[in-house]
């Protein structure tokens, strides 16, 4: 019994099966208690509305939590049903313990750690208040260009890191520079290094704010050759990233082709296999018009669909 009724939970969590559609009506409610949070919290920062409506406040956040604490738990004690886990010969704890240090896990604990927290302590923590905010993460669970983004990320993590070290290797140059250059005209914005990073990360940034600049013509240059550096510096992680989406979106299209390549060979997609490619489609997280171009180039490259009609199926003569 108990087992059934965690599976039945691992099915809604992850609407699947014959529990998809009330999977479907928890992912919506999820969603519009965690955009009800988000403003909650926004408008409590307002000080009239939080003396005046303290009480609801504080009410909507009790619920909240007991809401997304029941959530947290009943997801790691269903996480061993897991599709990730279908095939995988770990025991049941050690799956809740992969589980747990999962980035959604993550997320998920991030969002009610904060106001745990401050039921438990004896005084108002104000920046945990604030933090509360990180609640809006938990939607990453139901945006795939979110999920696709954290997987971009992930995968060129290392590439990031190096890039990110390049970047703050010449943010220590152009602080040191600039420093020597200007410290003795202006001792006040750039009195020592630590000082002058300001300078360096806003103009490695090439946001310019103006309110620290050289004046000196020496400064002048070198702050030119940094600014024009930067350009390329900025550009890198941002290649990095739009790249690796891109390589993405290309697999998750490629993976969506093979399928249907394969459920077309015998010319035509029965009910079963249609539901199976629309699994797919959403799990992949592509749209539906996507779906079918992709479908017709399945259709065009394969000789034998060309002798069937793409809408009914049947024999064309």
């Amino acid at each position: 019994m108990t087992e059934k009724i965690r599976t039945t939970l691992a099915d809604v969590f992850e609407a699947r099966g014959k529990s998809k559609r009330y999977g479907y009506a928890f992912d919506a409610f999820l969603m519009t208690l965690i955009f009800a949070n988000v403003l909650a919290i926004v408008m409590e920062s307002v000080p009239s509305m939080a003396h005046k409506h303290t009480q609801f406040f504080t009410y909507f956040e009790l619920v909240s939590v007991l809401i997304f604490t029941v959530e947290y738990l009943a997801r790691v004690w269903t996480s061993v049903d897991l599709n990730r886990f279908a095939d995988s010969p770990l025991s049941p704890t050690k799956r809740r313990l992969r589980y747990l240090v999962s980035p959604m896990a993550i997320i998920d604990l991030i969002a009610i750690l904060p106001s745990l927290l401050m039921f438990i302590a004896p005084f108002d923590l104000r920046f945990l208040r604030v933090l509360r905010l990180l609640r809006i993460f938990k939607l990453t669970r139901y945006s795939r260009a979110m999920q696709l983004m954290l997987t971009t990320i992930q995968e060129e993590a290392s590439s990031l890191l190096a890039a990110f070290f390049i970047m703050t290797v010449i943010l220590i140059i152009a602080a040191s520079g600039i420093y020597l250059l200007e410290h003795d005209v202006q001792p006040d914005k750039f009195g020592s290094i630590p000082a002058a990073m300001w300078w360096a990360i806003i103009t490695l940034t090439t946001v310019g704010y103006g309110d620290t600049v050289p004046v000196t013509l020496v400064g002048k240059i070198f702050g030119g050759i940094i600014t024009i550096l930067s350009m390329g510096m900025v550009a890198i992680p941002t290649g990095i990233l739009a790249s690796s989406f891109s390589e993405q979106l290309r697999k998750r299209r490629r993976t969506y082709s093979e399928m249907a390549h394969q459920l077309m060979e015998d010319g035509i997609i029965c009910h079963p296999e249609r539901i199976k490619l629309n699994e797919l489609r959403l799990e992949l997280g592509l749209s539906v018009q996507e779906a079918a171009h992709i479908e017709e180039q399945v259709r065009e490259q394969h000789p034998l669909l060309k002798r069937f009609c793409p809408q009914c199926g049947h024999h064309l003569e």
